[in-house]
């Protein structure tokens, strides 16, 4: 390949908006950028002093290509859907692709209810949010259930209650199921929910002031206590939040630290004045400042999550006009990102600093110590090299019916979830682990050698040297045996740290002393595969204790199914039923009646 003329590039390179993708001799695109004026932020790269990762990664480009765009809008929008698809090992990677959970009001129903809530926005009602996670919206009901008596049961559960349950007990409802509450009354304590969930905390304890007035001359004293206890319970969650003034917008606090090398970004959620959680993010292939890393940030998460109306930074991010310019786009208004000036911003901006700084501490320690569990294991089986991704596999069934596999992946020691698998097995004597262990570790491995994908470093396999055998098998049938392999056999008495491990090269077995970082590190993967496998299990297992009979019957299909459970109200009731009264169904003619008679009492 000839030697790239930056020269020559640089001469005929645009200056308008665009896209530039950096590509090394492997033809691999290494990092994706995007630029108001492409000629200038691409020169400067090569004529500027650069930060030594900066430095090694130009070193390696040995072709840029780049894609005009007419807007710089378009450019960003562009470059975030290339960084997504391509994954340049440069660029600041984030891995926020869940969706956010929410609050709901249920304000289509007589009755409203609050529930926790993920995904489309389908039903009819109030959403609040988006909260950072799914126990930030359940300490939210459960303090909302201590202030506002609103009812917080499904819909099932509440057409068919006959009396009062435990939350109308204790208080924490107010029993409109069985309309021991009028619904004008249900209705205000709604009203009151919602502008609490609003923002408007100030007006609700002001409306609550006024019932307890009122509760009080008309010496409703009970009433009066009650409307205190709410008033209380709603200042003791107002001092709890640094910002609670009325009217108070919603924003994110985007804020970045680092220390030794690693970055964190923490996001906190602020919805009506009220901090509604916080989340940090650590990102992949940092070789960015910090104003960078917010500026990928920013792109990445926003791309698919709310915007609010103002996002307070630290530091203030790269192309902040045009950041802004692309979240009103998104938002259809105004959007300002801005640093903290007055006092309360401030103060919002150091509490988000100070949770960064120590969640990026304790994931500094973390890895640190995950590393060593891993080095610990390499030594402990005597490696080549680190075991940077391991893969475990174990057997689970109930008297050999329901066999599933499991297959948990650990990355540099942690968990990886998006790449666990489970393998339903079938074709098997029931109850022979030996051979459910060898379809699974057959099927998985012949899979990623068809498809050249990456494989482990370490195989763990839990069991004896019967699981070992046949792990050694099927390597061997796949020309893979030069992944190493281990099985962990369960110790004296099945207790924890007696564990024995096996090799192919090991036949007596290596014993770790129970307190060794190498044996926690493997049995805390054992022990994830083993949940894995039973949850993949019990799943199976309630599948198949689910599914009717009425499946078995020939010539019975999905619509005769449901017209009969429609009719007779339950499996049951059509096993009892005589060939004369199912044959009244419609669709089940008198032949069909007949075969389900006869398939339930044995003719």
């Amino acid at each position: 390949m000839s030697e790239f003329d930056i020269k020559a590039f640089l001469a005929s390179l645009t200056e308008r908006p665009g896209v530039y993708r950096m590509i090394n001799q492997s033809d691999e695109v290494i990092y994706v950028g995007k630029a108001k004026n492409l000629k200038r932020r691409v020169s400067s790269y090569f004529v500027k002093q650069q930060a030594i990762k900066t430095q090694a990664m130009v070193e390696q480009v040995v072709r840029i290509e780049v894609t005009v765009t007419d807007t710089e809008s378009e450019a960003l929008i562009l470059e975030n859907t290339l960084i997504k698809r391509l994954n340049p090992r440069y660029n600041v990677l984030f891995r926020d692709d869940k969706s956010y959970p929410y609050l709901f009001v249920s304000t289509g129903k007589t009755y409203p209810a609050l529930s926790f809530h993920r995904g489309a926005k389908r039903r009819v009602g109030r959403y609040f949010g988006p909260f950072p996670n799914a126990g930030a919206v359940h300490q939210t009901l459960q303090a909302l259930q201590k202030i506002f008596p609103v009812r917080q049961c499904a819909e099932s559960v509440f057409k068919h209650r006959s009396r009062p349950c435990l939350q109308y007990q204790i208080k924490r409802c107010s029993g409109p199921c069985v309309g021991l509450i009028s619904q004008q009354d249900y209705a205000q304590d709604v009203a009151l929910t919602i502008k609490f969930l609003e923002g408007k905390s100030f007006e609700v304890i002001e409306e609550l002031g006024h019932k307890m007035e009122q509760a009080a001359e008309q010496l409703e004293f009970e009433q009066a206590a009650i409307m205190r206890d709410r008033i209380s319970a709603l200042r003791t969650i107002q001092s709890q939040h640094l910002i609670n003034q009325p009217g108070s917008q919603d924003l994110d606090v985007v804020v970045a630290t680092e220390q030794a090398g690693h970055c964190c970004v923490t996001l906190m959620l602020y919805r009506g004045g009220h901090l509604w959680g916080s989340e940090n993010y650590f990102p992949k292939n940092q070789a960015a400042s910090l104003n960078q890393v917010l500026s990928a940030f920013i792109t990445q998460h926003y791309e698919s999550h709310p915007i609010p109306k103002t996002l307070l930074t630290d530091p203030l991010p790269d192309d902040q006009a045009w950041l802004q310019e692309w979240l009103a786009d998104k938002k259809g208004q105004k959007v300002e990102i801005k640093q903290a000036m007055q006092t309360t911003a401030k103060g919002l901006v150091q509490l988000a600093l100070t949770n960064g700084e120590t969640a990026l501490k304790q994931h500094i320690t973390q890895k640190s110590s995950q590393q060593d569990r891993v080095y610990a294991l390499q030594e402990a089986l005597m490696l080549a090299k680190p075991p940077t991704r391991m893969e475990c596999f174990d057997i689970s069934h109930t008297m050999g019916q329901q066999t599933v596999a499991s297959c948990v992946v650990f990355v540099d020691g942690v968990p990886v979830t998006q790449q666990y698998r489970k393998f339903n097995i079938e074709g098997i004597t029931g109850g022979d682990d030996y051979a459910a262990m060898h379809q699974a570790l057959m099927r998985r491995y012949q899979r990623l050698k068809n498809e050249q994908a990456v494989l482990p470093d370490l195989l763990i396999v839990d069991g004896g040297k019967g699981q070992l055998n046949q792990a050694i098998e099927v390597l061997k049938s796949l020309d893979l045996e030069s992944i190493p392999l281990v099985s962990v056999a369960k110790g004296e008495g099945r207790k924890a740290g007696l564990e024995i491990l096996y090799t192919p090269t090991n036949d007596e077995g290596i014993d770790l002393e129970a307190d060794d970082i190498a044996l926690h590190l493997i049995n805390y993967i054992r022990d994830e595969a083993h949940r894995f496998a039973i949850t993949g299990h019990r799943a199976r297992r309630q599948k198949a204790q689910t599914r009717s009979t009425l499946e078995q019957i020939e010539g019975v299909g999905p619509k005769t199914r449901k017209a009969l459970l429609t009719h007779f109200g339950g499996l049951e009731q059509v096993k009892n039923a005589a060939a004369s009264e199912l044959s009244k169904v419609p669709g089940v003619s008198q032949k069909i009646a007949q075969r389900i008679y006869d398939f339930y009492h044995g003719e």
